[in-house]
C-alpha cells in the first residue's frame, strides 16, 4: 500500500515541480548525457592535440569555455527541477531514475574537470601572450595561477576535480609545461636583470677593477626586479660579487672610486673600483696592508648603495631587496667594518679623542643602512653595540700604545741627556734640583702626564678607571727592564748609571707631586724609585772605590831610604781617575749629591794613602820630604774636584792628610805639642798609638823619641 502510495506520489510532484513525466525527465537527461558526452570528445581532443601530440591546434579554449558553462547551466537547472526530495523519491521507487541522477551529478563532475583543464590551456596561452610584451609582471602573475590551479593550491576547484585531474594522461605533460614556463620566465628575467645591472670584475697582475652599471629605465627596472625577487629569485652570485669585490675590498684597502651618473649616453649609472691586490712585504715575513680612513670608507659605501639604489624596491610591506641583499652580506660587512676598520679607528691619545667625531659618523652611517634596509637596527646591533663599549676601546688602545711607548722609550740611549730645572735654587725642597737626565726619560714623564690627563675626573662607582694603574705599571716596568736592556752600559760606563740614578728620582720628584691625583700605590712608587736609583749609583760609587784601592795596592817604597816615583805616580793615577769621573759626574748629577759622592771617594783614596804611608817602620828624612811633596799634589789637586774648592774640608780625612804632612816636616818637639797630652789639635783625627807608631818611624830610638813617646797617651 505504502509502494502503490508512493508511486501515485511521484506524478504529481514531478508535474508540481514544472515536469510533465518521469518519461520526458528521462529523455532529458538522456539528451543532456549525450551532448556532454560529445563536448568532451572535442575537449579531450584539443587537450590531447596540444599535450599529447603536440599538433598545430588553432581552436581557442575559450569556445570550449563557454560552451562548457553553457552545459553546466543546464545540468544545474535540471537538478534544480527534479529537486531534493523528488531525487528521494525517485531512489525509492525507480532504481533507474536515480542512476540518471547520479549520471548527471558524474557528468557534471566530469565538466567541471574539462574546465579545470581548459583555464590551464587559457593561462598557457595568457603567458605566450604576456611574454611577447615583457610584461614579467603579468607573466609572473599568470606563471603563479598556473601553478596554483595545476596543483590544485587554489579554491577554484573541488578535491574530487583535482584528483580527478591528477589522474589524467595530460596531467605529467601539463606539470612539464609549466615547469618549462616557469624556467624559462626565471630564465628570460634573469637576462633581463643582468641587461639592466650589469656587475664585471677585470683582474690584472697586481689589482682588481670592479665595475658596476645600473640602468637608470625605472619602469624597467622596477617591474624586472620585483618580479625576479618574488619568484624565489636567489641572489648568491649577486651578494658574492658585491661582498669578495666591492664590500670588503671598501673596508681593507684603499680604493680609487669613479661614479659616472651618464654613463652609456645616459642611460646607466656606472660606478667603478680600483684596488691594488699585491701586499707589502716586511723583513719578518708578514705582510701589511695600508688601511683606509674610516670616513672614507662609510663614504664609498654610501657611493655603493647609492648606486644600487635603483634595484632596491619594496617587495612586501616588511622586506626590501636591500634587506634579502642584507641576510647574505651584513654578517661578514659588519664582521669586517667594526674589527678592520673602526676599532683601528679608534683614538689612541687625548688630542686624537677631543677631536674625533667616529661615534657620531658611525650613529649616522647606521641610520643609513637602517633606512636603505640593508639592516634591522632592532636585530642588527653591530655599529650600536661599537659606539656603546667606544669608551673601552679607546681605553684598550690607549693602554696598547701606552706599553708600545714604554717599550719603545725604554731601548732608547741612557747617554743623550736633557737638562731640567736649570733655573731652579738648590735649596729648593719644592723643585727637582739642577742635574741632567735622559731625554728618554724626559719623554716618558711627558708620557705620564699625558695619561693623567686623559684620565677620567670622577668615574662613576660602579666604573673602574682603566688608567687607574697605568702609571704605577709604566714605572714599574721602567725599573725592571732598564737594567736588563742596558746591562753592560751601566756595569761599564759610570755616566749611565748615574743618569739612570737621576732618571729614577725625577720620577719619584713626579710621583710625589701628583700623588694626590689617583695615583696607585704612590707611596711605594716613591720608595721603590728612590731605592732602585740609589742602588745603581751606589753599585757605581762602590765600583769606583774600588778602582781607587786597585790602583793603591802598589802602593811600595823604591827602598828602605827612598820614596821613589812609583807611589806618586799611583798618587796622580789615582787623581786623574777622579778627575775623569768629576768629568762626567759634575754637569749631570745634582750638587749635593755631586759633593757628597766626590767627599766620599776622596775620602776613601786618602785614608788608603795614609793607611799606607802608616805601613811604613822606617822613613828617613828624605823620605819624609818626600811624602810630604806626595801629600802637596794631593792637598793641591783635591780641591779642583768641586765648584767650591773650600768644600773638599768636607771630606773627613782632609785634615788628617793635611796633618800628616805637617808631621812629616815637624821636629819631636813640634808632634807632641800638636798633641799636647791629648788635647791638642792631633787628638780630633788621630788615636795615640797612631802618633806613637809615627814617632819611632821618623825618629831614631833615642831618650828623647821614648821621653815623648811617653807624652803621647
Amino acid at each position: 500500500m505504502a509502494a502503490r502510495a508512493q508511486i501515485k506520489l511521484l506524478p504529481e510532484m514531478f508535474q508540481s515541480n514544472g515536469c510533465a513525466s518521469l518519461e520526458s525527465t528521462k529523455s532529458t537527461v538522456s539528451k543532456v548525457q549525450t551532448r556532454t558526452e560529445r563536448f568532451q570528445q572535442r575537449v579531450r581532443k584539443h587537450i590531447d592535440d596540444n599535450y599529447s601530440e603536440f599538433m598545430t591546434n588553432h581552436t581557442s579554449p575559450d569556445i570550449f569555455l563557454e560552451e562548457s558553462s553553457s552545459l553546466g547551466r543546464e545540468i544545474n537547472d535540471l537538478l534544480e527541477t527534479v529537486g531534493t526530495e523528488g531525487l528521494a523519491a525517485l531512489n525509492g521507487s525507480s532504481t533507474q531514475l536515480a542512476d540518471h541522477s547520479r549520471e548527471l551529478r558524474e557528468l557534471m563532475l566530469g565538466l567541471q574537470v574539462s574546465e579545470h583543464i581548459l583555464k590551464i590551456d587559457e593561462l598557457f596561452q595568457c603567458v605566450e601572450e604576456a611574454k611577447g610584451t615583457k610584461d614579467y609582471l603579468v607573466v609572473l602573475d599568470l606563471v603563479g595561477r598556473l601553478r596554483s590551479v595545476i596543483y590544485g593550491e587554489g579554491e577554484a576547484a573541488t578535491q574530487d576535480v583535482v584528483r580527478i585531474f591528477q589522474a589524467l594522461e595530460c596531467y605529467e605533460t601539463i606539470k612539464v609545461k609549466y615547469h618549462v614556463q616557469a624556467h624559462l620566465l626565471q630564465q628570460n628575467m634573469q637576462e633581463r636583470f643582468d641587461r639592466l645591472v650589469q656587475l664585471n670584475c677585470k683582474s690584472f697582475p697586481n689589482s682588481k677593477c670592479a665595475t658596476l652599471l645600473v640602468s637608470k629605465e625605472e619602469g624597467q627596472l622596477h617591474d624586472i626586479v620585483i618580479a625576479l625577487f618574488q619568484e624565489r629569485y636567489n641572489p648568491v652570485r649577486l651578494c658574492e660579487f658585491l661582498l669578495e669585490n666591492c664590500i670588503e675590498p671598501l673596508i681593507l684597502k684603499p680604493v680609487g672610486v669613479e661614479c659616472n651618473e651618464n654613463a652609456k649616453a645616459g642611460t646607466y649609472v656606472q660606478l667603478s673600483l680600483s684596488y691594488s691586490t699585491k701586499e707589502s712585504g716586511t723583513a719578518s715575513g708578514t705582510s701589511t696592508q695600508l688601511r683606509p680612513n674610516y670616513k672614507q670608507v662609510l663614504e664609498h659605501f654610501r657611493l655603493l648603495l647609492q648606486t644600487l639604489s635603483g634595484i632596491n624596491h619594496s617587495l612586501s610591506s616588511s622586506q626590501h631587496v636591500f634587506s634579502i641583499i642584507g641576510n647574505h652580506v651584513k654578517d661578514r660587512m659588519m664582521h669586517l667594518l667594526v674589527n678592520d676598520c673602526l676599532i683601528p679607528a679608534v683614538p689612541e691619545t687625548m688630542e686624537e679623542y677631543q677631536a674625533s667625531t667616529l661615534c657620531q659618523d658611525v650613529a649616522h652611517f647606521e641610520q643609513y643602512l637602517a633606512d636603505s634596509f640593508l639592516i634591522n637596527p632592532e636585530v642588527d646591533r653591530e655599529l650600536s653595540r661599537f659606539i656603546e663599549r667606544y669608551e673601552n676601546y679607546y681605553r684598550n688602545r690607549l693602554g696598547s700604545r701606552v706599553v708600545e711607548s714604554t717599550q719603545e722609550i725604554i731601548q732608547r740611549d741612557l747617554q743623550d741627556m736633557v737638562l731640567v730645572s736649570p733655573n731652579k735654587q738648590a735649596t729648593d725642597p719644592f723643585h727637582f734640583p739642577r742635574c741632567m737626565v735622559s731625554r728618554s726619560a724626559q719623554d716618558f714623564m711627558k708620557l705620564m702626564e699625558r695619561i693623567m690627563r686623559q684620565r677620567k675626573e670622577k668615574p662613576r662607582k660602579d666604573e673602574a678607571d682603566p688608567l687607574a694603574s697605568v702609571i704605577g705599571m709604566m714605572l714599574q716596568t721602567y725599573i725592571d727592564e732598564v737594567p736588563k736592556v742596558h746591562k753592560k752600559l751601566l756595569q761599564s760606563i759610570p755616566q749611565q748609571s748615574v743618569l739612570f740614578h737621576n732618571n729614577c728620582m725625577y720620577f719619584r720628584h713626579w710621583v710625589a707631586q701628583n700623588a694626590s691625583k689617583g695615583i696607585e700605590s704612590s707611596s711605594a712608587l716613591v720608595k721603590t724609585l728612590e731605592a732602585t736609583g740609589t742602588m745603581h749609583f751606589r753599585v757605581q760609587v762602590t765600583y769606583q772605590t774600588s778602582i781607587l784601592k786597585y790602583i793603591m795596592r802598589r802602593f811600595e817604597f823604591e827602598g828602605p831610604h827612598t820614596l821613589g816615583t812609583g807611589p806618586l805616580k799611583l798618587v796622580r793615577r789615582c787623581l786623574r781617575q777622579l778627575e775623569l769621573l768629576k768629568n762626567v759626574w759634575q754637569n749631570v748629577l745634582p750638587d749635593n749629591v755631586y759633593k757628597s759622592t766626590f767627599v766620599e771617594l776622596l775620602d776613601a783614596f786618602i785614608n788608603e794613602l795614609v793607611r799606607h804611608i802608616f805601613r811604613q817602620r822606617d822613613i828617613s828624612a828624605t823620605m819624609a820630604s818626600d811624602l810630604s811633596d806626595l801629600i802637596d799634589v794631593v792637598l793641591e789637586k783635591a780641591p779642583k774636584l768641586f765648584r767650591d774648592p773650600h768644600e773638599v774640608h768636607q771630606v773627613r780625612s782632609w785634615m788628617k792628610l793635611q796633618q800628616l804632612k805637617t808631621m812629616m816636616n815637624a821636629s819631636l818637639k813640634e808632634i807632641t805639642e800638636l798633641w799636647c797630652k791629648g788635647a791638642g789639635p792631633l787628638t780630633a783625627n788621630y788615636k795615640a798609638d797612631e802618633i806613637q807608631y809615627l814617632i819611632r818611624a821618623l825618629f831614631q830610638d833615642t831618650d828623647r823619641r821614648a821621653k815623648a813617646i811617653t807624652q803621647i797617651m
